[in-house]
């Protein structure tokens, strides 16, 4: 479904990414891990079109993406939910979720998107009236990841879902995670928490200093010595 193909990506005169390639198959959730600074956010944020590669190609079913703007990319089905959840904290929870169907062609589908958000993440609907400021960090990642599904995603981005949660939380972090998957939603799942993100991933490739070092599935890089040294600390 999506590709990601030699893309280099720089800060001013700073290389960030060189490179780049991998695929997301329809229907699987693929993880990309590495370090700090290793590039993933870069790469998500040139996929959703807020970053212009210097060279290569975003193809979403033959379609190119580099030169798009960020709104026609998620017109087309591709959704980042940032790192950090970036959510008005002044607003409530069912406003920050309805912002995520702004776009003229979601808002027909407001509603029943917005029953299947509730579904997904029932808290959501006890604190629809709530402002999204007072909220825990684990209920503010739902209200983001649950607005990044009011866009009706084929491929749903998650930039460090599991970042300052609680390990309870985190735990059903990642089953949700794989209940939005099982529902039809592809998944591109940035994380650092690499032992969890390669568990649910069906493959998953590991960045350092911009580059693709390894590859494989979720399975095959758990098991990869150098995985487990470097980022498992086993």
């Amino acid at each position: 479904m999506l590709r990601v193909e030699d893309v280099h990506v720089s800060y001013g005169q700073v290389g960030a990414l060189w490179g780049v390639s991998f695929e997301v198959p329809d229907g699987e959730i693929v993880a990309l891990v590495g370090g700090n600074g290793a590039g993933k956010t870069t790469t998500l944020k040139t996929i959703s079109g807020l970053l212009c590669p210097s060279a290569g190609r975003v193809v979403l079913d033959g379609d190119e993406l580099q030169r798009r703007s960020t709104m026609e990319v998620v017109d087309r089905g591709v959704v980042q939910v940032p790192e950090g959840r970036k959510l008005f904290p002044e607003m409530t929870v069912r406003d920050n979720l309805l912002l995520g169907a702004f776009r003229p062609a979601s808002r027909p589908a407001q509603r029943d998107r917005l029953e299947r958000v509730y579904g997904v993440f029932p808290r959501l609907r006890e604190r629809e009236g709530q402002v999204a400021g007072t909220l825990s960090g684990g209920e503010q990642q739902m209200v983001a990841i649950g607005r990044g599904l009011m866009a009706g995603p084929r491929v749903l981005m998650l930039d460090e879902p599991s970042l300052g949660l609680a390990p309870i939380m985190v735990e059903e972090m990642f089953r949700v995670i794989v209940e939005i998957n099982r529902a039809g939603v592809t998944v591109l799942l940035v994380e650092q928490n690499t032992q969890h993100a390669l568990s649910i991933a069906s493959r998953g490739y590991v960045l350092e200093s911009g580059r693709v070092v390894l590859s494989g599935s979720g399975a095959e890089l758990l098991s990869n010595e150098r995985v487990r040294e470097a980022y498992l600390g086993l």
